[in-house]
């Protein structure tokens, strides 16, 4: 007889949505056979989202979210595989109340999430029970938090994009939505130059470079040309120094000086379906 362990029986949990104990006796009574045990499932009737694991979760709804005081935030996204089930009320009330949770247990990964308790059984079985109601593969797909001197919180289009903005100082509603719509509309990698990875800042420059001697231009001036080109990345790529979607005249950083002279952006998260 095939021993059953506790990741084979969460694995089958998580493919079918059944109940702990249905998916160790159906594993038990299967000799550990997943597609026997999925049949063993539905013979008994169980309500189960058979094999769904392989199917994609594209659709769903991104929630971003801060705590009262706007100290912390967090964007929470649940997929799922249509636009019918993302629109429904039921649905999207159901990541709201993890998006809730989160703020109020102040977990900080997606793991620690997935095991908070909600409602008496854990965040990860709560969704299980919504792929046996609904029949179709829900998941927890992602989780972002922010902890700052001041957090914006912007959700995009119905759901479909959420934005974070840590701030170094309090910022206003304004301000701060200002921010978050240019961040979700130019999408930068990063807050400024210092803080792109390193392994970025060199692909973008073995590319420049390459471009260059492809223009025929001297090697001793590659280098110099490949510099500007990277700059000129960092320019467009980088939050603080994009140009400020609602004055193209000043870069983020140029506006929100002119707001405070300290205030400036901490950090970023920007989460969107697919």
């Amino acid at each position: 007889m095939a021993t059953i362990t506790a990741a084979d029986v969460n694995k089958l949990r998580q493919q079918t949505g059944a109940g702990m104990m249905d998916c160790r006796k159906a594993l038990v009574e299967s000799d550990g056979d997943f597609e026997q045990a999925v049949d063993y499932l539905r013979k008994k009737g169980q309500k189960v989202a058979a094999l769904r694991s392989d199917r994609e979760t594209k659709e769903g709804v991104i929630i971003a979210k801060t705590t009262a005081d706007n100290k912390s935030g967090v964007i929470v996204g649940l997929g799922c595989e249509t636009d019918f089930v993302a629109k429904n009320e039921d649905f999207v009330k159901f990541a709201q109340s993890i998006v809730d949770l989160a703020l109020s247990t102040g977990v900080k990964t997606i793991e620690e999430l997935g095991a908070a308790t909600l409602d008496g059984a854990t965040v990860a079985d709560k969704v299980n029970d919504q792929v046996a109601k609904i029949g179709e593969k829900i998941t927890l797909s992602k989780f972002e938090r922010i902890d700052a001197a001041s957090v914006t919180a912007y959700i995009h289009g119905n759901y479909r994009m959420g934005v974070l903005v840590g701030f170094s100082k309090e910022a206003s509603a304004e301000v701060g939505k200002d921010v978050a719509m240019q961040i979700a509309a130019m999408n930068p990698i990063a807050v400024d130059a210092d803080s792109v990875p390193a392994d970025v800042i060199a692909r973008e420059k073995d590319i420049a470079v390459e471009q260059v001697k492809a223009e025929g231009k001297p090697a001793e001036m590659a280098e110099k040309i490949a510099m500007g080109k990277v700059n000129k990345f960092f320019k467009e790529s980088t939050l603080l120094a994009q140009a400020f979607v609602k004055d193209n005249n000043k870069s983020v950083a140029d506006y929100l000086k002119s707001v405070s002279a300290d205030l400036t952006v901490t950090a970023f998260k920007r989460i969107a379906l697919g």
